[in-house]
């Protein structure tokens, strides 16, 4: 296990997101690999985020949530080991990981229109430490760091936008009927990420627009002009307008104007297909759960 661990670690020119799926998988000898790799890194005397910021350019982290999950609670163990009295528990520091890397996406997502002030930061992560406050100045030190600078996350395919469009759930030619104005309009989709971007031309490197898919649902639909329809919609705030931004006529990223999105296919089979692959794609963020359901072992601790 350590021989194989430190080939991954110190590996020139591996495939990160090979490593990271390896990593993640349950059987004992992963395990014991994880726990080897892990080792390799050197926490002594880092802070909290500059620990993340060389363990997650090490390797992906994987889309699987029980995956996640044995991999930060891993570099948890090993961060406190490295680092003794910093932490009360272990479970801390995993919650102010998995903070750390949402405030991350936050800050630095131009999808996320509201960007979190500190005291959002500071009012998440309130009681973590075995039932008390973490220091204020270590809070902010953090903060400050992640706001300065994002973590460089591994794309083995370089860190252009276009490089998350390489391995799709699906993508393909949709008709898509307007927001304000009702018109079909003729648009290529394309599904990754638990979003669904669609452009002008197969070639346009940005998009026309982004529907992120958290808490949307699909279903076939029918309509008198359009065969083959499909609905995006919000099945818990009915009449509510979907969380989405396009590019206007001048280029400048607006807010979607529509409370459910109607999508034709060129066939009942590719209909059927497209809510297959979207379903699949609709996922609350695993990051959220994992830490709500550490937060809850916390508490109950008291």
């Amino acid at each position: 296990a350590q021989e194989v661990a430190k080939f991954l670690y110190q590996g020139e020119g591996l495939n990160k997101k090979a490593i990271g799926d390896y990593l993640g998988q349950r059987d004992p000898l992963n395990l014991q690999i994880l726990q080897a790799f892990v080792e390799c890194h050197q926490f002594g005397n880092l802070n909290l985020v500059q620990a993340l910021r060389q363990f997650l350019w090490s390797f992906r982290l994987p889309g699987e949530a029980q995956k996640i999950d044995r991999m930060m609670e891993a570099f948890a163990n090993w961060y406190c080991q490295c680092n003794p009295g910093i932490f009360q528990s272990t479970d801390a520091c995993y919650i102010l990981s998995f903070s750390v890397i949402m405030l991350n996406t936050s800050l630095h997502n131009p999808n996320v229109k509201d960007k979190p002030p500190f005291e959002r930061f500071m009012s998440m992560n309130r009681g973590i430490n075995n039932g008390a406050d973490l220091e204020e100045v270590l809070l902010k030190n953090l903060f400050e760091s992640i706001k300065n600078e994002p973590f460089s996350i591994p794309e083995d395919d370089g860190n252009d936008l276009t490089h998350t469009f390489f391995n799709p759930s699906r993508e393909g030619w949709l008709l898509k009927l307007g927001g304000r104005v009702k018109t079909w309009k003729r648009r290529w989709f394309i599904l990754t990420d638990n979003c669904l971007y669609y452009f002008e031309y197969t070639t346009d490197k940005e998009p026309l627009g982004i529907i992120p898919l958290e808490n949307l649902s699909v279903r076939p639909v029918d309509d008198l002009k359009k065969p083959n329809c499909f609905e995006l919609f919000n099945a818990t705030c009915k009449g509510q307008k979907i969380k989405a931004c396009k590019t206007d006529g001048d280029g400048r990223v607006v807010e979607g104007k529509h409370q459910s999105y109607k999508i034709s296919a060129a066939s009942k089979e590719d209909r059927d297909l497209w809510i297959e692959a979207i379903r699949t794609s609709i996922t609350r963020d695993p990051f959220y759960d994992l830490v709500a359901a550490r937060k809850k072992k916390v508490t109950s601790k008291k």
